[in-house]
């Protein structure tokens, strides 16, 4: 880890400029590294606001492109931030803010989301709480005025998009729903003013009813002008895949490549399954594991508990024998999220360690039993060596690298990528000797290399693998449903999120391959002397960047 301090240059100095006015511009971002003065507000998404950032972003981006680097982290700080501003502008003009929809990652999942974050152990954090609360109709209104300029230029989301997304706003617009269930239990120490109480409770009924308002809307007036194809097409394909990674891939040979690997995938897991049942294929050995019950988890609480007693395991043993792990890293909160919707994710800790990173489990509505053998290896690809020590270790590094370096560099192909390089790092560490866990391993890296064909198939309007046709959004379920073992639940939302979010499902296993890639290739020029460890800890103390960035600062 490195705590060496640095001199802050002219180019730290507009990296840190664009913090602050990330932080004003779209205050949830600010919550999200822990920034709370601004915990009272959220952003504007009306089309004025999507410009006001891009203004900001042209202004930046001016000072960066006349200033000078005194050294190689300078370099990197150059490179990485004036590639994501110049993209950022490109997807602007491109008008893609337009058709900012989808079932897990638009303005309709953000505005909500951001109050998993804040604090609320205080009376002043509630009334944060209730003065964001206040903001939110007004948050909703920019947001439909956005969308309905999309209608106005023809930049619209996809009809799918628009159906999952209405059925998320009515859940969130019943007034027992989240904003009524959040408000109820505000009880810190000592209890609350009445007069709080009923800011509040006033603040989430209006806030249930602005996501009524969304719902209408894409109901009765975006639903008639959407797209019909799921499928975004090559140029804003393109554009999404260079957000994602941070690099220019050769989408066809990824396709390709694709398919070659999500093949080399299913034979591994064969072989595995034969390990666990004699004779088995994959669905028997399947079969046979989750019929043992000592491998079997019962509802949510439990699912909790072993999160968090394996990622605490994990930070104890890699710790003392892989990885230089300070101690403002080593916990990590294994949680349930408030949400039913699906999904796992990460979120960093604040840049003062006030608040830990967290692990966020997001478990679908009826879905009680939980497989250890299928979760082990995702508890290591959220928390550690995956998103948390990479993400960790650069809010660590704060003696060389500046706020934007430690909270906002770096995209999915980086992170995601690490992680999956994390999961089979952990295999070759001997922690999967487990048959089983090595199952589950194989089942999380099958699933992703059949992301990478269904998403780039999908939106690309590729052949299929079967040679029946090209793709289309109703057969990516059939394809996925052959590939995952997933109940119907999940299946529908992992697809329904590939099909409104282009180019992030296959930056998980093409990150991964650049990873492999990179550290194949300083292995080879350093030969006798490479260090993985060295290797590790040299690649994480540039904290997130693109991969094209990566690449060129592990060349030298």
């Amino acid at each position: 880890m490195s705590s060496a301090e640095r001199t802050p240059t002219a180019i730290d100095a507009i990296a840190e400029a664009w913090v602050d006015t990330i932080v004003s511009l779209r205050p949830e971002t600010g919550t999200y590294i822990g920034r709370t003065e601004s915990d009272g507000a959220l952003g504007d998404y009306s089309p004025a606001g999507h410009d006001a950032i891009a203004d900001a972003s042209r202004a930046v981006l001016a000072r960066l492109d006349a200033a000078e680097a005194v050294d190689d982290v300078d370099e990197v700080t150059k490179a990485d931030l004036g590639s994501e501003l110049r993209l950022q502008l490109e997807a602007h003009e491109a008008g893609l803010h337009l058709r900012d929809l989808n079932v897990i990652a638009s303005p309709a999942q953000e505005i909500r989301d951001v109050f998993d974050l804040m604090p609320t152990d205080s009376e002043a954090a509630w009334e944060r709480i209730a003065r964001r609360l206040g903001g939110v109709p007004e948050a909703i209104d920019g947001y439909v005025e956005t969308l309905r300029s999309g209608i106005h230029r023809g930049i619209v989301p996809a009809i799918r998009q628009v159906r999952e997304v209405a059925s998320q706003s009515r859940k969130y617009a019943d007034p027992a729903g989240f904003f009524g269930d959040f408000v109820d239990g505000a009880a810190p120490a000592g209890g609350l003013p009445q007069t709080l109480r009923n800011e509040l409770q006033t603040a989430a009924a209006s806030s249930a009813e602005a996501y009524g308002r969304l719902a209408d809307f894409l109901e009765e007036e975006l639903a008639g002008a959407a797209g019909s194809e799921d499928g975004v097409g090559r140029e804003i394909y393109a554009l999404r895949s260079r957000e994602f990674l941070g690099a220019t891939i050769d989408l066809d040979e990824t396709y390709e490549w694709g398919v070659e690997e999500l093949a080399r995938m299913v034979a591994e897991q064969e072989a595995i399954a034969r390990e666990i049942k004699p004779g088995a294929s994959v669905a028997e050995a399947i079969e046979h594991l989750d019929g043992d019950a000592s491998r079997k988890l019962i509802g949510t609480d439990a699912l909790q508990r072993w999160m968090q007693e394996t990622s605490d395991r994990a930070v104890a043993e890699l710790g003392a024998t892989q990885f230089d792990i300070p101690e403002e890293i080593r916990t990590l909160e294994c949680l349930i999220a408030p949400t039913q919707e699906g999904g796992i994710y990460y979120t960093g800790p604040s840049d003062d360690f006030g608040r830990p990173g967290r692990m966020w489990w997001s478990v679908p509505e009826g879905v009680t039993e939980f497989d250890t053998w299928r979760e082990l290896t995702t508890v290591y690809h959220e928390g550690v060596p995956g998103h948390h020590l990479q993400i960790g270790q650069a809010v660590v590094n704060r003696g060389k690298l500046n706020t934007w370096r430690r909270q906002l560099a770096g995209t999915s192909g980086h992170a995601e990528g690490w992680a999956l390089y994390a999961e089979r790092l952990m295999e070759q560490l001997g922690y999967l000797e487990d048959p089983a866990d090595r199952l589950g391993m194989l089942d999380g890296q099958r699933m992703r290399a059949a992301r990478v064909v269904l998403d780039i198939g999908v939106h690309l309007g590729k052949q299929r693998p079967d040679g029946q046709g090209v793709w289309t959004g109703d057969y990516a379920f059939e394809f996925l449903g052959r590939n995952v073992n997933m109940n119907a639940g999940f299946v529908r939302f992992e697809v329904n999120r590939y099909l409104g979010w282009p180019g992030q499902a296959p930056s998980y296993k093409v990150g991964q391959r650049i990873w492999e890639q990179l550290r194949d290739d300083v292995a080879r020029r350093e030969g006798d002397a490479f260090d993985i460890r060295a290797f590790h800890k040299r690649a994480l103390d540039l904290g997130g960047v693109g991969l094209d960035t990566l690449r060129r600062a592990l060349a030298g």
